[in-house]
């Protein structure tokens, strides 16, 4: 006789399923105590060592016996086991099972191949060993077992972005063998997904009801105890699943996905085993779920691997033959999106879509960048131009004012370029599978009506792990129920192939996609940022140089190859935890190692190439001036006298509006005198230039101020340093707004709320100190001629101090301040301001390759939300006719609010870095009031100059005769950013040249050389010719058109050098 129906309390019959699969509660009685059933110890020894060894090397060394329950460490190090391991007979027929836990990322080495990561925190604390134990199959089996001394998130101390615990111990806790049920697994990953289902659509849903019954009656019809009963529940489960949904269920993509930091809460060389521990397990799922697609991003994981593993690395190969393992993304690193410079940023894609077409056959389609802190209004144009039009991220997710109104959308960028955009409604690139996640992906999703599909990317990540079996079991198991959206194992390209059928409705969102969040990151550790900037110059310069030195000497070899390795550091530094300063000591440490390869490697290179360049041609003894600048120019140098002292010398830039001349200075040696103003050699024949009327600096007055002034601006600071008065001479125009003080460093108190190193909050501009001066510090520096000058020094706190020296040059529409800063604070905040006597609603900043207007005032959230913003070289205010711009040599935090603009300079925190930004810094910074709008004024030239300024190279031998200039442009609204060797060069005789057009015009302009050009035609970032993209050329010129900031390439191929 069947039981009668019983009334049911929804609590108690959840609660009593929900014990039924704990692994906590009722082991001895529950499903989940019998997940694994007998078991025998394993025989181990180990050794500890402080490297990273390679597997080889490794299984050398002297293993000591060890056992569970020991320790070992401390963070950072690295402990080997040996695992000696005897199947029991009585297991033939069974699924065996290493089991494995330990604090720490491990392992698993096989005859020589890592297998498998195990990590508790990852939820892999078991290794198979065989699906079914065969008569003939082997009983005794070494492994090796890597364990590193760290986390899946590193190894904080007290918290997980704390700086690591140096001392932190690890241990063993679990090492046996096991003989695993699966038919256990599947009923509970059915009764997780049942109660999943129960929550997830609530006690009014009738489906609801349904899926919590079910899995009541399973746990009525099955005893732990025996397993004959396994049958009827999952017959049970399998009449629920198999209920269908209706044609109009949304579709979700689940797609495997591995986020691995390649530098964060660990370091660079942790990554590299990282990256094995991670996809060794995703082969092993690859193997055993067909259908299963792992999306893997980032070029230089794949080339460290490669490096390391090339076992694993083939295997990859293999399984994205099979469509199974997808490349994505197409640059090197996952870089930050606001920081790098638009070359750079050129350089990610073609770095990396050249590796995945070298290794896996083809490019990538899809831009991947879910965990960068904002995007630039640049990246649609970028991508385009390297081949991709479909993006997915999701970090927007993280907006702490406002909600993105979108998750599917078309996104234009600054030049009308557009591209497909998703992110994963479920707000999450590292997925589980669980029913919660599946609902939110459609309830989350802002596109209802547009679009009926979504993606969902499933997976361990930020510290790798990857996805696990249980996870594509859960995934699998929904399939097509009822009640539930459609959940198909999927890849990028079949997502975005639904999106585009549906993009009919789709909306559109124009310029930056700013992430309101995480904005101190333009600002923390800013040597790292320094020296991204100035290794950015370098490997321009030194492209530049190489590139002439190409053109001119037969002899000369193009340093591609070392090119690309420094182009490859700089790279991987730009990754979004680095470049940011987001990240522990030890990788800053590290970062800063890889750029000083860059500065000293490059310096040879320039070298080389200046060497090449002087060559063949007699001339006078002296230095190479070099203006590797797309305009005409004239610059007070500091050059090198006999003896190793220096002196000041005027120097013009080779040409008219010359790129990269080349000029000889046989008199460098020139004094600065007011009197008799230097003179310099430049040109044929040997013509001296003297220089306009000499600068002068009128000595202090009774009042202690101080005034510059070199006839085009004037510059006056009162006793303290600061900036009372800043004159466009020719028109008498007042820049400061009256009363107010310009060049005013001001303090803040900088605590966010959690994310330390990430974050300053919109409070901290409740908590304004401005720092004042002590009157009588100013001082005359130097008195004029060239230079005028003045310098002053400022206690900021009883621990931190600030000298600066005011700069103002002869013919310089800008007064520069060269600031050094002795910072040792503790969650502070410094900034310059400078109140200027200008309204306007938006102020304009510099982006890659062009800029933007952003709101000075407050009206909306959205504006709100942009307190602290970020720039590259400079930013401008203006009004009608006058405007007044700041400029900078390697910041890159700014703001302007009313009149104020204002530019970050050091922060202070504490996590994950403690050390993040204290001892000593050097920047510039600079003013330059102007006439009508920046545009006319030559802003944007003026902000070059400041970052590249001309070089002035010792000649190794004697320097050419003549000037001579390789290219310039007619427009000054088209900028001539790079000059290199082409990736594919025939004869090694192709230049890549890239232009832009910066105003934000349509103009026609002329590109003159006076290099032996073959052919010239139009190409794309990547390098590949268009085929209609013929250029002529006419009288050693060459006719470009561009639209407003439009990004354009061309291929040069040069003629044979004569012999």
């Amino acid at each position: 006789m069947a039981a009668a129906p019983f009334l049911k309390h929804w609590r108690t019959t959840f609660e009593r399923v929900e014990k039924f699969v704990s692994p906590i509660y009722f082991t001895d009685c529950n499903l989940r105590g019998r997940l694994f059933g007998d078991s025998c110890p394993v025989t181990l020894s180990s050794f500890l060592t402080r490297e990273r060894l390679p597997y080889e090397e490794a299984v050398q060394k002297n293993f000591s016996p060890a056992q569970v329950g020991d320790s070992f460490g401390p963070t950072w190090w690295t402990c080997w086991f040996r695992v000696e391991l005897v199947i029991p007979e009585a297991w033939v027929g069974q699924e065996v099972h290493l089991c494995w836990e330990s604090d720490g990322e491990s392992l698993v080495w096989r005859d020589g191949e890592p297998v498998q990561g195990l990590t508790k925190e990852g939820e892999k604390t078991s290794y198979v060993l065989t699906n079914k134990l065969g008569e003939g199959d082997p009983r005794s089996l070494t492994l090796y077992v890597e364990v590193a001394c760290n986390g899946l998130l590193g190894a904080g101390k007290g918290s997980m972005i704390a700086a690591p615990d140096p001392e932190k111990m690890f241990q063993l806790s679990k090492a046996e063998l096991a003989v695993f049920h699966r038919d256990v697994h599947k009923l509970l990953v059915d009764l997780e997904l049942l109660l999943g289902v129960a929550k997830g659509l609530g006690e009014d849903n009738q489906r609801s009801f349904q899926a919590l019954y079910t899995a009541n009656q399973i746990v009525n019809v099955c005893d732990p105890a025996q397993p004959e009963t396994y049958l009827a529940a999952k017959a049970l489960a399998s009449k629920f699943f198999g209920q269908h949904g209706g044609e109009s269920q949304h579709t979700i993509h689940a797609m495997g996905h591995c986020h691995i930091d390649t530098a964060w809460l660990w370091p660079f060389k942790e990554t590299v085993r990282k990256c094995a521990r991670s996809w060794s397990t995703t082969v092993k799922l690859m193997e055993q779920n067909t259908e299963f697609v792992f999306v893997c991003s980032q070029a230089q994981q794949l080339e460290w691997v490669k490096s390391h593993y090339p076992g694993l690395h083939t295997r990859l190969q293999e399984f994205a033959c099979r469509g199974q393992f997808v490349p994505v993304g197409g640059t090197w690193v996952e870089m930050d999106g606001n920081l790098p410079s638009g070359e750079s940023m050129v350089r990610q894609f073609l770095q990396g879509q050249n590796f995945f077409l070298q290794e896996f056959g083809k490019m990538c389609s899809e831009f991947w960048l879910p965990d960068t802190f904002g995007y630039s209004a640049q990246l649609p144009q970028i991508m385009r131009g390297c081949g991709i039009k479909r993006f997915l991220t999701q970090k927007l997710s993280w907006n702490l004012v406002n909600s993105f109104p979108h998750h599917t959308f078309f996104w234009e960028g600054l030049d009308g370029s557009r591209v497909l955009v998703h992110f994963p409604p479920g707000d999450s690139y590292g997925m589980q599978g669980h029913v919660e996640e599946v609902l939110k992906t459609v309830t989350n999703n802002r596109d209802k009506g547009r679009t009926n599909h979504s993606g969902f990317l499933f997976g361990f990540g930020d510290g790798g792990g990857g996805p696990t079996q249980t996870m594509l079991d859960r995934l699998k198991r929904l399939g097509n129920t009822d009640g539930l959206p459609r959940v198909q194992l999927s890849s990028p390209g079949q997502l975005f192939t639904a999106l585009e059928k549906d993009s009919g409705q789709l909306c559109t969102w124009v310029g930056e996609l700013f992430l309101e969040l995480h904005n101190g990151t333009y600002t923390t550790h800013a040597q790292l940022k320094k020296m991204n900037r100035e290794c950015e110059q370098i490997l321009h310069d030194v492209e530049l140089l190489s590139s002439l030195a190409l053109a001119r000497s037969a002899q000369f070899l193009y340093p591609a190859a070392q090119l690309e390795h420094l182009w490859r550091l700089l790279l991987l530094n730009q990754f979004h935890d680095v470049l940011t300063g987001s990240c522990i000591q030890l990788v800053a440490e590290d970062a800063m190692n890889y750029y000083e390869d860059i500065r000293s490697h490059g310096s040879t290179l320039l070298s080389t190439a200046a060497a090449a360049l002087c060559a063949g041609e007699p001339g006078p003894e002296g230095l190479l001036i070099i203006n590797t600048l797309p305009w005409k120019r004239t610059e007070v140098l500091t050059l090198p006298k006999p003896g190793g002292a220096h002196s000041l010398g005027f120097v013009p830039s080779p040409g008219d509006s010359a790129q990269c001349g080349l000029c000889p200075c046989s008199q460098p040696y020139v004094p600065a005198a007011p009197a008799a103003p230097a003179a310099c050699v430049c040109g044929a024949g040997g013509k001296s230039q003297r220089p306009p009327t000499g600068l002068r600096t009128r000595p202090p007055k009774a009042d202690g101020s101080v005034t510059l002034d070199n006839g085009i601006i004037r510059v006056r600071l009162d006793p303290t340093g600061c900036l009372t008065s800043l004159v466009l001479v020719a028109s008498g125009r007042e820049a400061i707004a009256e009363g107010a003080l310009g060049n005013q460093f001001v303090l803040f108190d900088d605590v966010p709320l959690y994310w330390d190193a990430w974050d300053v909050m919109d409070y901290h501009l409740e908590t304004r100190k401005p720092v004042r001066g002590q009157a009588g510090t100013l001082a005359v520096g130097t008195e004029g001629g060239l230079r005028g000058s003045a310098w002053f020094l400022l206690q900021i706190s009883p621990t931190s101090r600030l000298s600066q020296e005011v700069v103002l040059d002869i013919g310089c529409p800008y007064v520069r301040f060269h600031t050094e800063v002795h910072w040792h604070e503790a969650h502070k905040f410094l900034k310059v301001e400078f109140p200027a006597r200008i309204r306007s609603p938006q102020a304009t900043y510099e982006i890659q390759f062009g800029h933007l207007q952003r709101p000075t005032h407050y009206n909306t959230s959205w504006d709100w939300a942009r307190y602290e913003v970020w720039a590259h070289r400079w930013m401008d205010l203006s009004e009608c006719g006058f405007g007044l711009a700041l400029l900078n040599n390697c910041k890159y935090g700014a703001s302007v609010r009313g009149n104020v603009l204002s530019l970050s300079l050091l922060r202070a925190p504490k996590a994950p870095d403690v050390t993040a930004d204290m001892g000593r810094h050097e920047f510039t910074y600079a003013l330059m009031p102007h006439k009508g709008s920046f545009q006319e004024a030559g802003v944007i030239n003026a902000a070059y100059n400041l970052n590249f300024p001309l070089l002035a190279l010792p000649a190794p031998g004697p320097a050419p005769a003549t000037t001579w200039s390789a290219f310039s442009v007619s427009s000054p609204a088209v900028v001539l950013e790079t000059i290199k060797q082409a990736e594919k060069s025939p004869q090694h005789r192709t230049l890549v040249l890239r232009l832009y057009e910066a105003h934000g015009s349509h103009v026609d302009c002329w590109l003159y050389t006076s290099l032996p050009v073959q052919e010239a035609i139009l190409c794309d970032l990547l390098e590949q010719r268009d085929p209609t993209g013929h250029l002529s050329l006419r009288d050693n010129r060459l006719k470009l058109t561009f639209s407003p900031f439009q990004v354009r390439s061309l291929l040069l191929t040069l003629q044979p050098p004569p012999n």
